[in-house]
């Protein structure tokens, strides 16, 4: 059941969005050659903490079943696509691409924000694909409004994304967030026949996190022993951006803005 927020609670997700996303922010500023994942996980757990928030990723158990994961960061690098533990730690190279992916629980309510990053100097193909996923991100934020199709936000991202020969991640998807990490609906990059055959009417006060989760190669992924760091499966770099969007009563707010 997709979940509705009051005016109320859509402004304490305001409040904590922006905390996250100047969170963010900082790790941001430090990434370069040298850094570690731990390095980062570290001052993310300080920062959030410092702000009266909780990470909502550390020992997060999807359903409530399986290995807790280990840390408030996602820290994906180069071919990871997503969910790798910022531990056991790992230091930052020059022409490395890391994706950060942080959730806070701030006052009760929940928030999910990432970005992909260039260490030091990297190549043409890695920027190119950074550029691309992170304006598929807005593509699909474009669409939200109230009245829309979720499929259109889907279409708008895997358009985008074909339209420079790359490929949406299939097997992932972005999600309703709120009231808990993750709520329905799911947000697919692509359209399907499940996107159409359930599409969804976006209403006022519907709170999704977007994650365009974008390879260079193919869409195929794996999953590593670890159970959790999700790798593209031939190799190909890969990126994620992602914010929290709320609906509106005639368009979209940015939350994690």
């Amino acid at each position: 059941m997709i979940s509705i927020k009051t005016d109320n609670e859509i402004l304490i997700l305001r409040e904590g969005g922006a905390i996250l996303g100047d969170i963010l922010r900082k790790l941001e500023c430090c990434v370069e050659p040298g850094v570690s994942t731990m390095y980062l996980e570290d001052l993310a757990c300080k920062l959030i903490a410092k702000m009266g928030g909780i990470p909502s990723f550390k020992n997060y158990q999807p359903g409530g079943k399986g290995k807790p994961f280990p840390t408030a960061l996602c820290t994906s690098i180069n071919q990871e696509v997503v969910h790798a533990p910022a531990i056991p730690s790992r230091k930052l190279k020059s022409g490395d691409i890391i994706g950060i992916d942080v959730g806070m629980k701030y006052r009760g309510l929940f928030t999910d924000t990432a970005i992909t990053v260039g260490v030091g100097s990297v190549g043409n193909d890695a920027k190119k694909l950074l550029r691309v996923t992170k304006n598929a991100l807005f593509k699909g934020i474009n669409q939200i409004r109230p009245g829309n199709h979720l499929s259109e936000v889907s279409r708008a991202v895997q358009d985008h994304v074909e339209g420079y020969g790359y490929s949406v991640v299939r097997d992932l998807v972005g999600h309703g967030v709120g009231y808990k990490v993750h709520e329905e609906p799911q947000i697919f990059n692509y359209i399907n026949k499940e996107v159409l055959n359930n599409d969804i009417i976006l209403k006022k006060g519907m709170v999704l996190a977007l994650e365009p989760m974008v390879n260079i190669g193919g869409y195929e992924v794996d999953t590593l022993r670890d159970g959790f760091s999700v790798i593209t499966r031939d190799g190909s770099l890969a990126a994620q951006f992602e914010h929290t969007i709320a609906v509106t009563e005639n368009s979209f707010l940015i939350i994690t803005k």
